[in-house]
């Protein structure tokens, strides 16, 4: 607990190097998701390697509703980030305490009907995966506690959410790191040597969350004082304007997100229809995409919140420096990535299989991916731009777009009108990447950013 005591270092981004500030924020959140990743696949590998196929099976379907649960967290989190990081920039610090008392009331409420309707349509929801028989108990146990630790995540996501809409992105990588290291103790704990399988990786979690979002509220009310922030009674008082704000602005973001993850499930069950080769090649083309997004997910935060602080101040002047800072940091990563697949495609293919059919097949998908590598760079500095400026229109017409219209439309094209088999979807996909920059750039040359306001 002796980190507490250091001092909360707040970015101001309304002013210094663009670059070094957003590159500085930004790493955090990069090790951030990717430790979130990695100890998300914990469960997974422990339970198995501890108990076969079965228990795989269970916490993968455990894992994949657990995350449909979760993206209203992250949504209305990043809503919540946005807001405060306008309120900064605009120096309105009077009014922070109550937008923070607010998100923490309505996330709690939130997490709580959720927790509620989770284990109301348990059996309905592991139907509709199609749950294995032998699978179904593991499964139902990983639901339930799961189900019960919402309040956790949401507890997490909305404390990141204050901190970094204020300017701090390294405490809630100290949270994160916290999480990670505990759940993969209680993990060979509560499997490996109690035997509770499926519900054991559960458990292992739910105390991990729950420990890193006390730690975080602990710390959040320690240094309450230098955050300008009150934790009376008061603050947390529902008010209906604030609630109105993050509603607008949360709801349109969770379902971008839902939207895009549905979408590519849809994409999944066409390619998986092809045959056992085909459901290979999508698999090791979704994880270089999860690879690709933790960099640029890092860099769309950071942009989103600096955009955030500087339209509140009316620095406008140093949008467009952002949104410039923001395609070369991803433009980077992803450069070096495409020169790895093209001059070393069988080295990178090679990492997720060993089976010679299957890096042959995914050769055909090299321009795929370099599609998606691109997309990705144009992604971050317009999803910067619509997410910070608070414009819950727009990020509501690129969540349809993106996520069905688009994704969907460009994958029956490619694959089915135009006979391209499997492939044909994965470039439907890819291209459907591209959805933000046509809509943010029409935005960003508009200048109805600069008016907008929450």
């Amino acid at each position: 607990m002796s980190r507490i005591k250091q001092e909360v270092k707040l970015m101001d981004f309304s002013q210094g190097s663009v670059a070094k500030k957003m590159f500085v924020f930004a790493v955090p959140l990069f090790l951030s998701n990717m430790l979130q990743a990695i100890y998300q696949l914990v469960d997974m590998v422990v339970v198995g390697q501890a108990i076969g196929k079965n228990g795989l099976s269970a916490v993968s379907i455990g894992g994949d509703l657990l995350s449909l649960l979760t993206f209203m967290a992250m949504g209305f989190s990043n809503a919540g980030q946005i807001i405060i990081a306008q309120n900064v920039g605009a120096g309105r610090k009077k009014s922070i305490h109550k937008i923070v008392g607010n998100l923490f009331f309505f996330l709690l409420m939130a997490s709580l009907s959720l927790s509620i309707l989770s284990l109301c349509i348990q059996v309905p929801m592991l139907d509709w995966m199609n749950t294995p028989k032998e699978a179904w108990k593991m499964a139902s146990d990983y639901m339930w506690i799961s189900s019960l630790g919402l309040v956790f995540i949401y507890g997490y996501n909305a404390v990141s959410a204050v901190l970094r809409g204020m300017g701090d992105s390294r405490h809630p990588f100290l949270f994160v790191t916290i999480a990670a290291g505990l759940n993969i103790s209680l993990d060979l704990l509560f499997v490996l040597i109690f035997h509770w399988s499926a519900l054991g990786a559960a458990l292992a979690t739910v105390i991990s969350q729950g420990f890193s979002c006390i730690y975080g509220l602990y710390f959040l009310y320690k240094k309450r004082k230098e955050l300008g922030l009150d934790f009376s009674r008061e603050s947390f008082r529902p008010e209906k304007k604030t609630i109105k704000s993050i509603v607008q602005l949360g709801l349109p973001m969770a379902l971008k997100s839902a939207s895009v993850t549905f979408s590519k499930l849809f994409v999944d069950s066409w390619i998986n229809s092809y045959g056992i080769l085909a459901s290979s090649v999508s698999g090791i083309e979704s994880k270089i995409n999860v690879i690709t997004n933790l960099f640029g997910n890092a860099i769309n935060v950071s942009g989103s919140t600096m955009v955030g602080q500087n339209i509140g101040a009316k620095k406008y002047h140093r949008i467009p420096k952002i949104m410039k800072t923001a395609f070369v940091l991803v433009f980077a990563i992803d450069f070096v990535l495409s020169l790895l697949l093209i001059f070393f495609p069988d080295f990178v293919f090679g990492i997720f299989t060993s089976d010679k059919e299957v890096i042959e097949a995914s050769m055909a998908m090299i321009p795929v991916l370099v599609i998606i590598f691109i997309s990705s760079s144009c992604r971050a500095p317009f999803n910067g731009l619509i997410d910070g400026s608070g414009n819950y229109k727009l990020n509501f017409l690129v969540a349809i777009l993106d996520g069905i219209v688009n994704r969907i439309g460009f994958s029956l094209l490619f694959g089915l009108y135009l006979k391209m088999g499997w492939l044909g979807f994965l470039y439907g996909d890819a291209i459907a990447g591209f959805t933000p920059l046509l809509i943010g750039s029409i935005y960003y040359m508009s200048g109805r950013w600069k008016k907008q306001r929450i």
